[in-house]
């Protein structure tokens, strides 16, 4: 039998290998983000194994950033990184244990389906090739990479138009965040597509796909390089340690928000949510119907979204204004919503192979542009 081998050294891979030398007890721990002790993400190669029944013990899962996590999850697993699956996965409150016999030399596995920065530059460039957007840097990450603005605008139409704002990858370990964009960006730069051509009639776009390159870059769950959770740094970014945001922010500044959208990932609740800004000293009965039509739209578009099950409703006036929704919401008096998407699956429509995937999440963006219509006009 060939030595098994595991290899994390590429965009997006992290594991700590402890023991390889039983393929019946591999033994890992999930590592942590590079400058902080967030620790959930995982994606590496497992080498050698074609053939050969293997379990791999994540040991550490208990002692991870969101344990609850792990109960009823399972794991995510490819063999050409195009097309991924799942398997089952126990966990006994500290071990998350994976058996699998491999049917290749060479098979990946991940805490979610991974999107690469190499598709997210083909997805600023597929998107640049549209007559409708204007790529815009807005300044640089923590370790110099682009921070980039897709703005998206149909010049044939008058002006003012609402400004629509979409961002994603806070969390940079929330892959779906990312996928959902691309599924957004794709219907709403279809020149075909009814909804998409009305909303540019009345809208202007401006979307991040990835709020935190250089996390993701890493294999980090929750922060970027410098140790910053950038969904804690809206009130008082700083170009030091999260300069993310502090462009993002003078941009929005500059050009004003009506409607405010921020994708995420749960590990817990295996479902699609979204949370507003109840808990904003100035949330007010006109938001509250705002969020209330959003909601509905999104229920008739797709079944995928639902209402019963998500956060707590926090007490009216007692808002963290750190996160991006809360403090979007408060200084623009607009819609803001964090949306949420499972890591596990959709319980309400499960799917035993994939799970929720990059597809789902793909189509689940692209029906959001009926709630956003809905609350614009059109």
């Amino acid at each position: 039998m060939t030595a098994l081998h595991i290899s994390s050294q590429f965009d997006g891979g992290a594991i700590e290998v402890l023991s390889l030398a039983d393929p019946q007890d591999i033994r890992l721990n999930i590592r942590p983000d590079n400058a902080s002790p967030f620790a959930q993400w995982f994606y590496f190669c497992l080498q050698g194994a074609a053939g050969v029944p293997v379990v791999m013990k994540f040991l550490n899962a208990g002692q991870s950033a969101y344990p609850p996590g792990w109960d009823g999850y399972r794991i995510v697993a490819s063999v050409d990184r195009q097309h991924w699956f799942r398997l089952d996965a126990q966990y006994d409150g500290q071990v998350m244990s994976v058996a699998t016999t491999p049917s290749h030399n060479r098979m990946y596995f991940a805490y979610f389906e991974p999107y690469s920065h190499e598709r997210h530059l083909d997805l600023l460039g597929r998107a640049a090739a549209s007559e409708l957007v204007r790529v815009e840097s807005l300044g640089a990450t923590v370790e110099g990479r682009d921070m980039t603005l897709l703005h998206i605008h149909d010049a044939q139409f008058a002006t003012p138009k609402k400004k629509v704002w979409l961002i994603a990858r806070q969390h940079p370990g929330e892959t779906m965040a990312e996928w959902f964009v691309e599924g957004f960006l794709d219907r709403l730069l279809d020149r075909k597509d009814p909804t998409s051509r009305v909303l540019l009639q009345h809208c202007e776009f401006f979307v991040v796909p990835n709020m935190n390159p250089d996390g993701a870059v890493h294999g980090n769950l929750r922060t970027n390089a410098a140790g910053a959770n950038l969904n804690r740094e809206w009130r008082r970014p700083s170009l030091d340690a999260s300069p993310e945001v502090f462009h993002v922010r003078e941009k929005m500044q500059a050009v004003g928000v009506d409607l405010f959208l921020d994708a995420h990932g749960d590990e817990n609740l295996p479902y699609n949510f979204v949370v507003g800004t109840e808990a904003n000293p100035g949330f007010s009965p006109r938001i509250e119907a705002l969020q209330n039509t959003f909601k509905a739209a999104w229920l008739a578009a797709s079944p995928d979204f639902q209402t019963e099950v998500g956060y707590p409703r926090a007490a009216p006036g007692q808002a963290n204004l750190n996160l991006a929704t809360n403090w979007v919401g408060q200084n623009f008096d607009c819609l803001a919503f964090t949306i949420e998407m499972p890591f596990k699956d959709n319980a309400n429509l499960p799917d035993l192979e994939h799970g929720w995937n990059g597809e789902r999440s793909r189509k689940l963006g692209a029906s959001v542009l009926a709630a956003v219509r809905a609350v614009i006009g059109g």
